[in-house]
């Protein structure tokens, strides 16, 4: 990926596991590929709409239709990106000993926070 987003290393600097490092990329590439799909989809529904010719018209109901399940999709896909980020980061501080510290420098330990 450009820049390479994902270094390898979490905030605690220590190692993430390799399998869902690949799990964000692999997520990352099929929900741009999606999105890629979406704006050619987007450009035919235009086109279409553009043109006012029926049978273009009435093919905008299909697009639409896989317009819609595309966005489903990626939905889908956010969503586990984020579950996966999620039980990463809980493994990856439950080896943390120290407990977790907030920006300001405080031990947070298991405490829930509050917004402040």
């Amino acid at each position: 990926m450009e820049g390479d987003m994902f270094s390898g290393m979490n905030n605690n600097g220590t190692q993430m596991d390799g399998k869902v490092l690949q799990t964000f990329k692999k997520n990352f590439v099929q929900v741009q590929n999606i999105l890629d799909q979406n704006r050619l989809l987007i450009n035919e529904i235009n086109q279409n709409h553009e043109s006012k010719v029926a049978d273009n018209l009435s093919r905008n109901v299909s697009l639409i239709k896989e317009l819609n399940n595309n966005i489903r999709k990626v939905v889908d896909l956010y969503s586990d990106l984020s579950t996966s980020f999620s039980k990463s980061m809980e493994v990856s501080s439950e080896g943390d000993s120290s407990g977790a510290v907030k920006s300001d420098g405080k031990e947070v330990g298991h405490k829930r926070l509050r917004p402040t």
